[in-house]
Parts: structure tokens; sequence; C-alpha cells
């Protein structure tokens, strides 16, 4: 399995994401679910502090990835949701996202502000596909 970064210099140059990723060869492809800033019981981490829930989100998707044999390095999209997104949100997102992601070769991108999420409280919502050798 091959993937390939690829910024056109065509396209401004990303910051923090990669305008487009192939995939090739045989890969075992993972679709991880929306991931949120709770805990294992069920708990709301962070009230309030969308920098302590992208982290918690954070954390839940790197489990979910390591339960299908994944790890960050293998994403090769993302989708984040923000409630009620502000530009100063940014910030936070692109901090907690470096702990996420290795430096290099960031997976492509997309973030969303939304009016709410399916529960009251939560702020964020990250979701993944990523490529398995």
């Amino acid at each position: 399995m091959e993937k390939k970064y690829i910024n056109p210099d065509t396209l401004m140059t990303p910051r923090g994401y990669t305008h487009v990723v192939t995939v090739s060869g045989a890969a075992k492809m993972v679709f991880v679910s929306g991931q949120v800033a709770v805990d294992k019981e069920g708990k709301l981490v962070g009230p309030g502090d969308l920098k302590a829930q992208i982290l918690q989100a954070g954390a839940n998707l790197k489990a979910a990835l390591a339960a299908a044999g994944a790890t960050p390095t293998d994403i090769v999209k993302t989708n984040t949701y923000i409630v009620n997104y502000k530009q100063s949100d940014y910030s936070a997102m692109r901090e907690a996202r470096a702990s996420l992601f290795p430096a290099g070769e960031p997976p492509a991108s997309t973030l969303v502000g939304v009016t709410s999420l399916a529960v009251d409280g939560l702020m964020v919502e990250m979701e993944a596909i990523a490529a398995v050798k």
C-alpha cells in the first residue's frame, strides 16, 4: 500500500492538513464514527473547554483506531465539527491536532462549524478514515 500526500502548487499552501491524499495498493480501510468528549463511562469531559474536549475526542479516536489495528499515522481523512465555531477556536484546534497527528504529512481535513451536536455540552466531534497496510 502506498499513501501519497499532494499539495498542488495551484492551491494555497495548507497549514495543518493536506489538500489531497491518495491510497493505492492493498489496504484495509477503517471508517471511524464521530468521536466526542465523553469518557468510557459516558461522562462529559471538559465542559465549556474546547481544547479539553478536542483532546478527549482525539483520545477516543486513537482508541477506536487501535481496536481496528490502526494508528493516527494511518488516517488519510478527518472531518471535525465544532459547535458555534469562531476564528479564535482555530488555534485550540490546531494545538490539539498536533498531539494527534505526526508532523510532516497531516491527513486531508474538513472543519465545519455547527449549531449543535447530539448531546448538550458537546463542543466537538471528530471522525476519520484510515488506510492500513
